[in-house]
């Protein structure tokens, strides 16, 4: 492992994709673990976590738009 490899235990819970072992840093995807890391260079593996990893950012826009409506509707009925 280099020592520019991502460790596990330095990473901050918003760089890990939604709990997964893959976390993207540089411009690059990585597989975590607590025994070392792993760069993720399979073109198509890739390819996938970058689709999951932007359908995630549109359901959470998505729902993050739904709870600002509902909150604006309760506040204009107070």
């Amino acid at each position: 492992m280099s020592p520019h490899t991502p460790v596990s235990s330095s990473l901050r819970t918003t760089e890990r994709l939604a709990g997964t072992p893959a976390v993207r840093r540089g411009g690059h995807w990585w597989l975590v673990a607590p025994t070392g890391s792993l760069l993720a260079g399979d073109p198509a593996f890739t390819g996938e976590l970058d689709q999951f990893a932007a359908d995630l950012a549109a359901a959470d826009q998505a729902v993050a738009e739904v709870v600002a409506a509902r909150n604006a509707q309760h506040e204009a009925r107070r």
